[in-house]
């Protein structure tokens, strides 16, 4: 690492879609919006959860599955990394799964050059029922087993990344488990009856008990399917101030990760150093 890493900073960007049943259509907004991230200055960018792909039915995302390193979804999403010139962490897409009736809701990071650095498959499977409101992921969904970490080295100075996605949120342990990192990478599609009660505190307290940057990307909006989901993109520090939030619709935030923060913070109240399990 750098001997001026204490002095580093990363500017990054996080992006809000309300995306819909049409693959196509989500990829040229992910496009767009990347490119006015990468124009204010982001060297890393987010995708929300399910970005590629909001179905009319759950099955929907099983026809559009692809497999790893191979695909329409992977082939855009190489060139526009290259165009942009920028790290991004493409929110999750449907793989292949063992269980052909399902696919694992992965998130793949690419390098500026197009290529596929790191990958995630969602560990945690959402399931949800009130009279009125009723989701199964594992219906659909095979859950991944590996927790996910990115690791980028820019002007010689280094970055980690915990990876996790939308209701690995409601597990600590699954952060814990990743040990110090930088930032929490959070791509997600938070329905809007749990988003209103839950989700800035829950963001707020990964921050703040593993004194790390949380950047968070969101569906946000009414979807044609009649879901709606929270929003509420969000950069968070690692004292648990929220520096940026996209409240609903589409769009991005940007910020600053900042090394002096991390170490300003982890040096006067050090509770990392002080855990005893």
């Amino acid at each position: 690492m750098s001997t001026s890493a204490n002095l580093a900073t990363l500017k990054v960007a996080s992006i809000q879609m309300v995306s819909t049943p049409n693959v196509q259509e989500n990829l040229s907004t992910a496009s767009r919006l990347i490119a006015a991230a990468a124009a204010d200055g982001a060297q890393l960018a987010v995708l929300p959860e399910y970005f590629c792909l909001m179905g009319l039915k759950d099955t929907d995302k099983v026809s559009a599955r692809e497999r790893v390193g191979s695909g329409p979804i992977q082939e855009q999403l190489t060139e526009i990394t290259r165009q942009n010139k920028l790290y991004l962490v493409a929110g999750t897409i449907p793989l292949e799964a063992r269980d052909p009736n399902k696919v694992l809701n992965t998130t793949l990071v690419f390098d500026p050059a197009g290529q596929q650095i790191t990958r995630y498959d969602k560990i945690h499977l959402f399931g949800f029922q009130t009279a009125t409101e009723r989701y199964q992921e594992s219906e659909t969904i095979e859950a991944g087993n590996e927790p996910g970490i990115l690791k980028i080295s820019i002007d010689d100075n280094d970055w980690t990344f915990g990876l996790s996605i939308c209701y690995d949120l409601r597990f600590p342990e699954l952060y814990r488990s990743l040990g110090p990192v930088d930032c929490h990478i959070i791509p997600a599609a938070f329905t809007y009856t749990t988003g209103k009660d839950h989700w800035e505190i829950l963001l707020r307290a990964r921050a703040i008990e593993n004194q790390s940057y949380v950047l968070a990307s969101a569906q946000g909006g009414k979807h044609q399917n009649q879901r709606r989901t929270w929003g509420n993109t969000m950069l968070i520090d690692p004292w648990g101030e929220v520096l940026a939030n996209l409240p609903e619709g589409e769009g991005f935030i940007s910020g600053v990760l900042c090394k002096d923060k991390l170490n300003e913070v982890r040096s006067k109240l050090p509770a990392l150093a002080h855990r005893k399990l």
